[in-house]
């Protein structure tokens, strides 16, 4: 071992007082690497580690006295967590970890300057001989301030002892996992508490990203959490080996493919909820002189339209996943808008709603911003009233517009197949009409074809 690393290794030698070296210099002062044995190697690297942990305790300690100074208020920054961050350039997770590992490890001192033990002593005493990290720390620290006040009163002594020695033989996140047993033993009442905050803390969000792909992100609780992986583990499992190669995909790629496979095999089940008369399904729309143009020419350019999403998709996709769904054909009339396809009952028959999708989209309301969900078919005229179920009495809404819409008394009218929405003098008094609706597949088209030549098509081919 280098000369250097023993001396500041030495628990009586204050760190950066040998010959004002850093551990950067420390490191370098050693032998070429290529000259160590095997088993210098391993020493060094390990002694190494002991070292920045032993470091690190030194400025735990600078931390907690900077923050007895007041130096971050002095220096104008709200909290010692933000001044921190600043100083060193950190992550606010790193920081705000660093701050309260600090408090509980450093030696206090009382009003008549007598030394006070830290609040976690055995922890404070593990990570000045390097034995153990500030990830270790933090876990004992969040362990010992989660538990309720009487356990803290009568146990604080004792778990931070045998946490501090599990933690020299596992890694956090084993350590956080006995913690969670131990808070579990001490308060098991708790751990009902803990498991009502956990689900109220439970959260999903998704959204589409810039290039098109759906980003989901999610906080489950436990037992919502183990069914997610119960569910997707068999599915994103790796495929057998064929002649010895492995499956290629990474564990992301796995996980996704798990995750169609799911949902695949969620809208194919009987026990989904009905929304307007049909299981919820997967639907594409797509003008078929593009569907032909896409599939025999091998026109380029993305002609369908999923219908849950907006999004586009091109024609092979739309073949690829017509070959296993049924094909609802909607009549268009030659300004591409559908033809009225009427009938005589309250709710919108599947074919009623897919025409009213073609043409309003999931919500006709102008200027809707809501995310795509479920849309629901607006009777312009109420069918209590006598308005018929047809599309030329009917209008796509998302749910909040089409409270808005009913609470506030918009007046909907279809002019050239199109619906307009006339507000209340309580929104608008003049009450200019506003075109609704969204731009159809046929109007992007039009634009398309205007810049873009068509492509020569083959005897026989519109």
């Amino acid at each position: 071992m280098a000369p250097l690393i023993t001396a500041v290794a030495d628990s009586d030698v204050p760190f950066g007082a040998v010959s004002g070296s850093s551990l950067p210099e420390v490191a370098l002062e050693g032998r070429p690497v290529v000259s160590c044995s095997d088993a210098e190697l391993v020493d060094e690297i390990v002694e190494i580690e002991r070292l920045v942990r032993a470091a690190r305790m030194r400025q735990l300690q600078l931390i907690a006295e900077a923050e007895h100074r007041s130096l971050p208020a002095q220096q104008g920054v709200r909290s010692p967590q933000t001044w921190l961050r600043g100083l060193l350039n950190i992550d606010p997770a790193d920081a705000k970890g660093r701050v309260v590992v600090a408090r509980d490890v450093e030696q206090q001192t009382s009003l008549c300057g007598e030394p006070l033990p830290a609040d976690l002593p055995a922890t404070a005493a593990a990570m000045s001989e390097g034995a153990i990290g500030v990830d270790h720390a933090l876990v004992v620290s969040r362990c010992v301030r989660s538990m309720p006040e009487h356990a803290r009163v009568h146990h604080t002594e004792e778990v931070d002892v045998l946490l501090a020695d599990n933690a020299r033989r596992m890694c956090p996140r084993d350590l956080a996992k006995l913690a969670e047993r131990i808070k579990y033993l001490l308060d098991q009442d708790g751990a009902y508490r803990d498991e009502e905050a956990q689900h109220e803390a439970r959260e999903l969000h998704y959204a589409t990203g810039r290039d098109g792909m759906l980003v989901v992100k999610a906080r489950l609780d436990r037992e919502t959490g183990a069914r997610f992986v119960s569910a997707i583990q068999p599915l994103a499992a790796p495929r057998p080996e064929v002649d010895g190669e492995k499956d290629p995909r990474s564990a992301g790629q796995r996980n996704a493919d798990g995750l169609a496979a799911m949902l695949d095999i969620v809208l194919e089940s009987d026990r989904m909820p009905r929304v307007g008369g049909q299981r919820p399904h997967l639907a594409v729309t797509i003008d078929f002189d593009d569907l032909k143009r896409g599939l025999l020419l091998g026109a380029e350019g993305m002609p369908g339209t999923l219908a849950a999403t907006e999004q586009s998709i091109s024609a092979e996709n739309v073949r690829r996943i017509a070959c296993d769904c049924e094909v609802l054909p909607v009549v268009l009339g030659g300004d591409s808008l559908p033809l009225d396809v009427g009938a005589s009952q309250r709710t919108a028959p599947p074919h009623i709603r897919a025409a009213l999708l073609q043409r309003d989209g999931v919500c006709a309301f102008p200027g809707c911003d809501r995310p795509p969900g479920t849309p629901q078919a607006h009777h312009i005229v109420h069918w209590v009233d006598g308005g018929p179920t047809d599309i030329g009495n009917m209008v796509m809404t998302c749910a909040h517009h089409h409270r808005v819409v009913h609470g506030q008394g918009w007046e909907i009218t279809l002019r050239d197949g199109r619906p307009v929405f006339t507000p209340p003098s309580s929104v608008d008094l003049a009450r200019a009409p506003r075109p609704g609706g969204r731009a159809l597949p046929a109007a992007h088209r039009d634009t398309l074809r205007d810049l873009i030549p068509a492509p020569r098509s083959p005897e026989g081919i519109p």
